[in-house]
């Protein structure tokens, strides 16, 4: 650093990073920057693209620990990436012919989860099933393994995308290759009748997807709310009607949509905050045309 300066430096260690690789943040989890520190002065991979390998061939198997749906237990899985195939499989045997799942790169987004997973090299990786989102959680051991599962998704979502979108350039699609979510937490909710009482339940806003879950480990979620922008007649509200009941929690939010009213209530004011300015953040975004057909199509379940 004294000699060559952080810009020489970064010259060097960091001239053929791809476009696709994920560069950390200071707020990314632990492993995220360790790896791309070692990547990058240890093992030098962004001077010798032959290092690269692991990620960027466009095809990759291995096992990893994978949460089981059913019973919580974690058990080791065999997981294929195949770019050609434009899916991500895993096979509960190894000499399995038939995947247990296929889970399309064009729908599929992973994002680190240390410490809802309980390890801290957990994955979470989410895909679109019959328009739902599906979860599965899954580590590895290593974390530079865990590390190049996740930047070949990347690298498998960016090279589709480029054949998706022929005109647009790497700086378009870098932020669409995999996203971290915008809030997660617990706040209570009611039903659309709005009668009966709140229930705590597991909060994730993954872009304009509003899930809830039972527990934040559920592989499906209890339900799903779109929230479209306010041109559509979407809208954010503190507090909640005069007239409900049934809340434990004080801080009450309440999401107006084009069909009916969400109501929430959270058990801080700082968690409400959280909450508006995340919600404020979507529905003070236009809608790309994309996102109208996901609006058409979404089904909200009670």
């Amino acid at each position: 650093m004294a000699s060559h300066g952080n810009d020489a430096a970064r010259a060097v260690y960091e001239a053929r990073v791809p476009s696709f690789y994920y560069r950390p943040t200071s707020s990314d989890c632990q492993l995220l920057r360790e790896q791309w520190i070692r990547a990058k002065y240890e093992r030098k991979e962004f001077i010798h693209p032959e290092m690269q390998e692991p990620y960027s061939a466009g095809y990759r198997e291995g096992l990893l620990w994978k949460r089981g749906r059913d019973n919580g237990q974690f058990l080791s899985r065999k997981f294929v990436l195949t770019e050609r195939e434009g899916a991500l499989k895993y096979f509960n045997k190894n000499e399995a012919k038939e995947p247990k799942a296929i889970m399309k790169i064009e729908h599929l987004n992973a994002t680190f989860q240390p410490a809802k997973i309980g390890h801290p090299h957990g994955l979470q990786v989410t895909y679109l099933k019959d328009n739902s989102t599906r979860n599965i959680f899954v580590y590895h051991e290593d974390g530079k393994e865990a590390v190049d599962w996740f930047n070949a998704l990347r690298a498998a979502r960016f090279h589709y995308l480029q054949v998706a979108f022929p005109g647009a350039s790497d700086a378009d699609l870098v932020p669409k290759l995999s996203r971290n979510y915008l809030k997660e937490g617990y706040m209570e909710k009611t039903g659309p009748k709005q009668t009966e009482g709140f229930r705590k339940r597991w909060f994730t806003m993954d872009d304009r997807r509003l899930m809830y879950f039972k527990d934040p480990l559920d592989a499906f979620a209890r339900g799903e709310v779109f929230i479209g922008s306010k041109e559509g007649g979407y809208s954010v509200l503190e507090g909640l009607p005069p007239a409900t009941q049934g809340h434990h929690w004080a801080y009450g939010i309440t999401i107006v949509t084009p069909d009916r009213k969400f109501l929430f209530a959270c058990e801080t004011e700082a968690d409400r905050q959280q909450w508006v300015a995340a919600f404020e953040s979507v529905v003070d975004r236009p809608m790309l045309p994309q996102e109208y057909a996901v609006e058409a199509h979404f089904k909200h379940k009670p």
